[in-house]
């Protein structure tokens, strides 16, 4: 079984912990957080092609568009759909709950609605599934029952909700892992002769079923793989060429119209906090 990771202080307290192996497909892994601290909290949140469901207990979060900043909305439960753009993340006080990090194709089973309505967006989870389900949540969480137990007891719940629906289309499904493993490098029209359809149905596909179009999608695994690149030690230059850019300011240039920022500003306000927010990545240890 996989355990918890817990990273505890006063005035934080936050859990990881894989899904069960058998919703690896659809869902990714728990972050149980509680935080106390009075002091507000602000988070950046680069785009990665996940969908985060928010299960609230208390507190408001607070989310902004990172290149888009009058879109905003605070909500105590959410989903944010997958998303070309980076997010931010705030909140001021106490904050306690739960985030389930689904794949787009787990989400779209689990919601059962085109995932282009939720693609860029933050709506209240209220308006999207049974709130039966975070009432359930929120009182095992308030009967102490610990983490592990809530992440068990999501693992049986999901598991149930998910498979009473539709798998995905396989085109789309083939398609999303060849852009996971190609890092954004294989085109639309690679993608499409592969898995045998045409761009355009392909196209569709991904609107229904994933939320953005496989070009952008490319463009965010790209990006993704030039952070993974550069917190392995690479310089910008270097991580620029081997992430697929045609030079640095190639890179910087994507960056801003991704993220809403630099490269290094981006860093130097993800380093300022230690503050792991609800909406931040799953750690790459429990994956």
């Amino acid at each position: 079984m996989q355990k918890d990771v817990p990273l505890a202080t006063p005035s934080k307290d936050v859990a990881y912990r894989a899904a069960d192996p058998a919703l690896r497909q659809q869902v990714l892994g728990y972050r149980g957080f509680r935080f106390e601290d009075p002091k507000p909290q602000r988070r950046i949140v680069a785009p990665d092609g996940t969908v985060r469901v928010v299960l609230g207990f208390r507190g408001t979060l607070k989310v902004t568009d990172a290149v888009h900043p009058a879109r905003s909305m605070g909500a105590t439960s959410l989903v944010s759909g997958v998303r070309a753009t980076g997010m931010v993340s705030e909140h001021s006080g106490p904050l306690h709950g739960v985030t389930i990090m689904m794949t787009p194709l787990g989400a779209h089973r689990l919601l059962n609605i085109p995932m282009s309505h939720l693609a860029d967006r933050h709506l209240d989870l209220a308006d999207l599934l049974d709130p039966s389900l975070t009432r359930q949540v929120r009182r095992l969480a308030h009967q102490g029952r610990g983490w592990e137990f809530l992440f068990s007891m999501l693992d049986e719940v999901l598991t149930a909700l998910i498979l009473r629906n539709p798998q995905p289309a396989p085109e789309v499904g083939e398609a999303l892992r060849e852009l996971l493993r190609s890092a954004g490098r294989t085109s639309v029209q690679q993608l499409a002769a592969q898995n045998r359809c045409s761009s355009r149905q392909l196209e569709r596909g991904f609107l229904e079923q994933v939320g953005l179009p496989p070009k952008s999608l490319a463009q965010i695994m790209r990006l993704q793989e030039a952070l993974r690149l550069k917190y392995s030690g690479l310089t910008w230059a270097d991580t620029a060429a081997a992430a697929g850019y045609h030079d640095q300011s190639h890179l910087v240039r994507s960056f801003k119209a991704l993220v809403g920022c630099t490269p290094s500003h981006f860093n130097r306000a993800r380093s300022e906090t230690d503050w792991d927010g609800p909406l931040d990545p799953l750690p790459v240890r429990i994956s």
